[in-house]
């Protein structure tokens, strides 16, 4: 994946709402890479910008996807509810209620 690639992907994720989410294939279609969440999660992976809101990025079953390194996983979950948003006793998130929308 090209540098420019990883720019578009960070610039949707900018976008992403305090409060909502997004799935990875939903960042993937909208940064012209219809198909292709695999790199949206490969670009998060190389982040370095902590300015841009990661932890909004969430798989298609409404669940923080597991990564390695630990920690990771745990701080994705704090950040989504210090800004409102609620899991159910699975883990998951109602992505009816919270999915973003542009």
């Amino acid at each position: 994946m090209t540098l420019s690639t990883y720019r578009n992907i960070y610039a949707v994720v900018s976008r992403i709402p305090l409060g909502q989410v997004a799935t990875y294939g939903q960042i993937a279609s909208l940064a012209g890479l219809p198909g292709h969440a695999r790199q949206v999660g490969y670009a998060l992976s190389a982040l370095n910008d902590a300015a841009i809101p990661w932890h909004r990025v969430i798989n298609a079953k409404g669940e923080i996807s597991p990564r390695s390194g630990g920690g990771h996983d745990e701080l994705q979950r704090l950040r989504l509810e210090a800004e409102g948003v609620l899991f159910d006793a699975r883990g998951r998130i109602a992505l009816q209620r919270y999915r973003w929308r542009p």
